[in-house]
C-alpha cells in the first residue's frame, strides 16, 4: 500500500510553532515514528508553503498511490484550486488537522478540502496522521 502524506503552509515549524496548539514535536521526527509503526506501507512525505506545488503535488500522486493524507493548514479555508485537485484525482483523500479548527477562529470553520474527501479528522495532534493511516488499513 502506499500513501502519500502532503502538508501545506507553516507545518514546516511543527515543533517551534505555538507549541500550544500544536505540540512539541517536528512533523520529520513523527513521521518516521509512523514509518516504523507501519512498516508494510510505504509511506512519502511531502510539505509545500506554496499553493501550486500542493497542487501539483496530489496531480503527481493522485493516480498512482493508494491514498493522500492532506493537511492543507491555512490553505484549507481559501484554496478552491486545492479543493478542485482533490476533485480531479482517483485516489481518495482523507483530511487531516492537528487542531480542533472548529474551536478556533471563525474562518476556520469553512473547508474548501472536506467536500471532496473521503473523511475528516481533525483535533488529535499529530495523531491525527495515524488515525488516518490506519482508516486507509481498515478499508
Amino acid at each position: 500500500m502506499k500513501i502519500n502524506i502532503i502538508n501545506g503552509p507553516n507545518l514546516n515549524l511543527l515543533g517551534k510553532r505555538e507549541p500550544e496548539v500544536y505540540g512539541s514535536e517536528s512533523f520529520n521526527i513523527y513521521f518516521e515514528e509512523l514509518k516504523l509503526k507501519f512498516p508494510e506501507i510505504d509511506l512519502k512525505f511531502f510539505q509545500s508553503n506554496i499553493e501550486g506545488e500542493i497542487i501539483n503535488q496530489i496531480h503527481k500522486v493522485g493516480f498512482s498511490s493508494d491514498g493522500i493524507i492532506l493537511n492543507a493548514a491555512a490553505y484549507t479555508h481559501t484554496s478552491i484550486g486545492i479543493g478542485d485537485a482533490i476533485k480531479s484525482i482517483e485516489v481518495p483523500v482523507i483530511e487531516v488537522h492537528i487542531s480542533n479548527t472548529f474551536s478556533r477562529e471563525d474562518f476556520r470553520h469553512k473547508s474548501y478540502i472536506t467536500p471532496n474527501s473521503k473523511g475528516l479528522i481533525l483535533g488529535f495532534g499529530l495523531d491525527s496522521y495515524r488515525l488516518a493511516i490506519e482508516s486507509f488499513l481498515s478499508r
